[in-house]
């Protein structure tokens, strides 16, 4: 079955550390259903409305008073009360807005400090998480809330990172640049996540192997034969991604709806990471050939990347299928934010929470495993802008930022062909002769609460709009119909690039190997998100006017899908598809990613380099030691 569910791992705060440390963020380990409050804004002096306020009143009254005694003459004419009333009004809500104004650029600029210093290492870490506190709210959907009043500029939200906003990329598209080749490499590709997440880096690692690489994916074991059926070396990394996606549907993304499960994520976490370092220097688990890493690809839910990179001295790139760079064009799609100003911060805030989540387990494979010194700061996770990053999507889709410098590729969807291969069922075959082109509704490899519930809702929407569809099992479970419908085929396996040619419009929960399919088989989409990026592409579906607005799947309703599928139908959204698909047609993603990692190689690595002392190393952490033998 091809699911694309691609989203990191969520961020696990340890009880005990909420409780000692950071009492209002523990408040997300409790059972309830309600919004976890952490404190956001700075305290504002009472006195200061009264003081202004009361001026306005007595500025506003204006009455007549004796020119000499300068007591009230009642003589005299007197404003109409009315005059008077909204005169009052009307300087009470300047003042408002002046103290308003007053108090905006106090909290920006204390708001602005604060996020700048959670990236200091000499601050200690219990005043980290407090300031944490203060700048962000964990909403119940899993997802990071904030606001930054807009005075702050964008230049003053760079924490760091090195990307800074200068309104140019200034680089060449990666296709139109001439790069040098490369000898024949041993290459290992870190990849944590669902079936979705593993795709684009089989048809990658299927490119470096054509130019005569030797190429190691390693990954979850659900996924040993679908790696090695595509020719490539595979080598089993710690986690289940059933049990990975299965709690982020229920928790709804970063921290745990109760502390039974923390022991549960936090073991997922800790075997992916204790994984990765023999993923790297192992001999092959099935022939026991020696295996020399020379490089490193990864994406970010491995988390150790970096940390394995330093330690063994060799090249890492970052190739992920959603945002993980600062920029001011979009938020951070696990946030929601909604000035454009704070944008940028958002990835510093996410960033900010997923290390502190996960900071123990990493400095204990840092010192049992690694012999490094443990990382002792906020950003020590993998922001540095030494790392090359290269984005799985279609700029046609969501074009490059400007904020975003050279180091930084969007290559364009990774397409693996799996269609050339597939040989369909009778039954399916027949199916789709005998009607017209079906609406394809499944939700890949993600869990489903109800689905009875949900298969219901389906079969009735199909039904009072009128068309035919095909329902995906999945892993969720749908399809279990009481009697048999005729405008209606379940499905258990299918490539997407062979089955959504046979649509006429598509449903799903938005992961962006399975957009990318639709887009490129020029169906209107409708995206179901449950969690992680999925919004994000649900959001710039519809923004380029190829589907309706996202339907979150806690908002799921009869209604919303069948006004999703009315809106489908549309033949200006179905032409609009088809001018997309027009545009993708050429794209090459995986020969794109392959550019890029050419491109930023250092060539100073090819060098002979003598054997590594026997003794522990005790460097301190840094990215840029992990590209020691490089400048860029």
């Amino acid at each position: 079955m091809i699911t694309m569910a691609e989203t990191p791992m969520p961020v696990v705060v340890e009880e005990k550390e909420n409780h000692d440390l950071n009492p209002s963020l523990s408040a997300s380990m409790s059972t309830s259903s309600s919004d976890v409050s952490v404190d956001f804004g700075l305290p504002i002096k009472v006195h200061d409305v009264t003081d202004e306020s009361s001026s306005a009143i007595t500025d506003s009254l204006n009455l007549p008073h004796h020119p000499d005694t300068g007591l009230l003459d009642r003589s005299l004419p007197r404003p109409n009360i009315v005059d008077v009333e909204r005169s009052t009004a009307d300087k009470s809500e300047l003042a408002s807005s002046q103290l308003t104004k007053t108090r905006g650029r106090r909290q920006d600029k204390n708001s602005g400090v604060l996020a700048a210093k959670l990236f200091d290492d000499k601050i200690p870490l219990k005043k980290k998480l407090k300031w944490v506190n203060r700048l962000a709210t964990v909403k119940n959907d899993g997802t990071v809330q904030f606001e930054v009043p807009g005075d702050i500029k964008p230049q003053s939200l760079d924490f760091g990172t090195g990307v800074v906003y200068n309104g140019t990329t200034g680089d060449e598209p990666v296709d139109a640049i001439v790069i040098p080749d490369l000898p024949p490499l041993q290459i290992v590709m870190l990849i944590v996540g669902t079936r979705g997440d593993v795709q684009p880096f089989v048809a990658i690692g299927k490119r470096l192997q054509e130019l005569g690489h030797r190429v190691r994916l390693a990954t979850h074991s659900n996924f040993k034969e679908f790696v090695l059926a595509a020719g490539l070396e595979f080598f089993p990394l710690g986690g289940d991604p059933k049990v990975l996606a299965g709690y982020m549907v229920k928790n709804k993304g970063f921290l745990p709806s109760g502390p039974s499960e923390i022991p549960i994520q936090r073991n997922q976490i800790k075997e992916i990471i204790f994984s990765l370092l023999p993923a790297c220097t192992d001999p092959d688990p099935d022939t026991g050939v020696p295996f020399k890493v020379d490089a490193i690809i990864a994406n970010p839910p491995a988390y150790g990347h970096t940390h394995v990179a330093e330690a063994l001295n060799v090249p890492l790139h970052i190739f992920f299928t959603m945002p993980w760079t600062p920029t001011s064009e979009f938020p951070h799609p696990f946030s929601r934010v909604k000035q454009q100003v704070g944008y940028r911060l958002s990835y510093q805030i996410v960033d900010a929470l997923i290390w502190l989540g996960i900071r123990d387990l990493i400095n204990e494979f840092r010192k049992k495993k690694l012999k490094l010194r443990p990382v002792t700061y906020l950003s020590g996770s993998s922001s540095s802008p030494d790392v090359p990053y290269g984005y799985l999507w279609c700029p046609h889709l969501v074009p490059k930022p400007k904020d975003w410098g050279p180091k930084i590729d969007v290559v364009g969807f990774c397409f693996l062909d799996l269609a050339s291969n597939y040989v369909p069922p009778d039954s399916l075959v027949q199916w789709l002769e005998n009607g017209r082109a079906p609406i394809y509704i499944g939700f890949g490899s993600l869990p489903v609460q109800e689905p009875e519930e949900m298969t219901n809702i389906i079969v009735k929407a199909l039904q009072l709009t009128g068309q035919r569809g095909i329902i995906n099992k999945g892993w969720g479970g749908l399809g279990n119909l009481a009697e048999p419908k005729d405008f209606v085929y379940l499905l258990d396996n299918c490539p997407h690039d062979w089955l959504f040619l046979q649509c006429a419009a598509v449903v799903h929960h938005g992961g962006a190997g399975t957009t990318a399919a639709g887009l490129k088989a020029a169906c209107p989409t409708t995206v179901v998100p449950f969690f992680g990026d999925q919004p994000f592409w649900g959001e710039r579906v519809h923004a380029r006017g190829i589907g309706p607005p996202p339907i979150p799947i806690e908002e799921f309703s009869l209604e919303k899908l069948v006004n999703a599928i009315h809106f489908m139908q549309d033949p200006v959204v179905k032409q609009r598809a088809v001018e997309l698909a027009k545009a993708m047609e050429n794209e090459d993603g995986a020969s794109g990613a392959v550019n890029a990692f050419y491109k930023h190689f250092p060539r100073e690595c090819l060098e002979p380099k003598p054997d590594p002392p026997s003794r522990p190393r005790s460097s301190a952490f840094s990215i840029r030691r992990c590209f020691g033998c490089s400048q860029f």
